[in-house]
């Protein structure tokens, strides 16, 4: 198993926030969505806030790689819609490059 923690920003805006929170909802989430997630290796994500600033942790098995999540998420029109959609709420995180949205984060302390 392997595990990594990425970080992304949304809008500034408490009623998008909302929103975004509301489309995570396990009534309004997506299940093609889940399914391309777990078709990919992931086999746990957890995804937290406070403010604006979103905190995800994913746990893949041996099949995961991003190369290999991109390529099937690119191949995938309900992926592409999904992404389409949440880049209203969205923003990249200072310090990202253009266009990037989730972030890896450094692990700086394990106990």
């Amino acid at each position: 198993m392997n595990k990594y923690c990425l970080a992304l920003d949304l809008v500034n805006d408490p009623q998008l926030i909302a929103e975004y929170e509301d489309w995570h909802s396990a009534e309004k989430g997506w299940p093609e969505i889940k399914a391309s997630i777990k078709d990919a290796g992931v086999t746990n994500m957890e995804i937290y806030r406070f403010g604006n600033r979103l905190f995800m942790i994913m746990e893949t098995d041996e099949t995961f790689s991003f190369e290999r999540k991109a390529a099937m998420d690119a191949a995938n029109p309900k992926v592409q819609e999904w992404e389409q959609l949440m880049w209203k709420f969205q923003a990249s995180i200072p310090g990202s490059k253009p266009g990037e949205k989730w972030v890896f984060m450094n692990k700086i302390f394990q106990l």
